[in-house]
């Protein structure tokens, strides 16, 4: 489903995110990507969804070549892709329920559909009683709780999590990676980014990265 080919990532004449970076991760795997902070860890995810490109190597996702995409491509790639970052980049100005509802609105789907799939979504993630709720009124783990269930919303075929409990106590980080190995069990492919040790599974697949480069990798 995603394949590094010989991948290398450079911002600058001294600056190299990724170094021949080559791997393979299977339909329906949940593997963890682990390594310190600036070891390439966004880089990688960012390829996968197109948001950065390689400078040298190949990235394959669902048969599509990343470094071929054109922009028009782009959102079709991302339909498939279920998104979630550190910084939760909810809109204050509107309920939980409507952040949630945003991405199937975009796409085209009815209001009456769209609600309906969001309720079931906050449902998956504990927070349904919370929809008529605004962001800000909710804890750093509810709000990313609310940003999982609106990368999930469009029943995605991989989720990308990038550092989802950075900053988040432990009963709060323990909630988020429950919710994202229950998707994992119905078939959707997981990759998850940690510089936390301590919520390694430990018989899960995990790739290592360290200034950059591939380590090694345990099952």
């Amino acid at each position: 489903m995603i394949e590094f080919h010989d991948v290398s990532k450079q911002y600058a004449a001294d600056t190299t995110a990724l170094r021949a970076v080559t791997l393979t991760i299977n339909k329906g795997e949940l593997v963890y990507l682990a390594g310190p902070s600036g070891a390439g860890k966004s880089t990688l995810l960012k390829m996968i969804a197109a948001m950065e490109r390689p400078t040298s190597g190949k990235v394959t996702v669902n048969g599509t070549d990343i470094g071929k995409l054109k922009s028009a491509g782009v959102p079709f790639l991302r339909r498939n892709l279920g998104l979630i970052f550190q910084q939760q980049r909810l809109l204050t100005d509107r309920t939980v329920l409507a952040n949630v509802m945003m991405p199937m609105l975009v796409t085209g789907l009815s209001r009456a559909q769209a609600e309906e799939r969001a309720r079931a979504a906050l449902d998956k993630v504990g927070l349904l009683a919370r929809a008529n709720a605004q962001p800000m009124a909710l804890s750093g783990g509810e709000q990313q709780r609310v940003s999982i269930a609106r990368a999930i919303v469009n029943r995605p075929q991989i989720i990308l999590a990038d550092e989802p409990t950075a900053n988040l106590d432990r009963d709060s980080a323990n909630q988020i990676f429950d919710a994202l190995r229950a998707f994992n069990k119905v078939g959707v492919t997981c990759l998850i980014s940690t510089h936390d040790e301590h919520v390694l599974d430990s018989g899960a697949r995990v790739i290592r990265l360290v200034q950059g480069q591939l380590q090694a990798e345990a099952a």
